[in-house]
C-alpha cells in the first residue's frame, strides 16, 4: 500500500470523503469543507496526491471556520498550519533518518522514497531550517539543513 491510499484510508477512518476528480479551475489543487476533501482532477501522480491530500486532512485537524479568503492574516496562520502538519505527517525528522538509513543519497531520492513530490520536500526541508536552524539532533542522528541536507548517525561511544 503506498502512502496515498493509506492516507485515503485513514480519511475514511475519521469519516472523511474525498472527491479524487474535482474539476476545480485555476492552481486549487485541494480544499476541504465539513469533513469532505476534493482532489483536483489535474493532479497526475501519487505523489502529488498525497501531499495535497495531507496537506488537507492538515486543514482538517488544525483549522477551524472558512479560511478561502487568505487576505486575513489568521486565515494565512491556519493555512500554513495545515502545511506544517502535512510536512511532519508525509516526511518528519523521522522520514529523513528512514531515508538515510535507506540509502538515500540526494533530494530527488528521499522524496521518492518518501512517496512526496521534491517541491513539497524542499519546502519542508525549509520549513524545517526556519524551526531548527542550520541542523538538529534526533535519535541519534544530527540532521544538516544548510548548505545541503546531510544526516549522519552520532557516535556516543567516543
Amino acid at each position: 500500500m503506498n502512502r496515498y491510499e493509506e492516507l485515503l484510508g485513514e480519511a475514511a477512518a475519521e469519516g472523511i470523503s474525498i472527491d479524487e476528480n474535482y474539476p476545480f479551475s485555476g492552481k486549487t489543487c485541494g480544499l476541504y469543507v465539513d469533513n469532505n476533501i476534493a482532489l483536483s482532477s489535474s493532479l497526475n501522480t501519487t505523489e502529488e496526491k498525497a501531499c495535497v491530500l495531507a496537506e488537507e486532512l492538515g486543514h482538517h485537524h488544525t483549522s477551524i471556520g472558512n479560511i478561502v479568503d487568505l487576505t486575513s492574516s489568521g486565515n494565512r496562520k491556519q493555512e500554513r498550519q495545515a502545511r506544517v502538519w502535512a510536512y511532519n505527517k508525509q516526511i518528519g525528522l523521522e522520514g529523513l533518518i528512514r531515508a538515510y538509513e535507506h540509502r538515500c543519497t540526494d533530494r530527488h531520492e528521499t522524496a521518492r522514497y518518501l512517496e512526496v513530490t521534491e517541491e513539497f520536500l524542499q519546502e519542508a526541508l525549509d520549513y524545517y531550517c526556519g524551526k531548527y536552524g542550520t541542523g538538529t539532533i534526533a535519535d541519534g542522528y544530527y540532521i544538516m539543513f544548510i548548505p545541503n541536507l546531510m544526516i549522519g548517525k552520532i557516535d556516543f561511544s567516543l
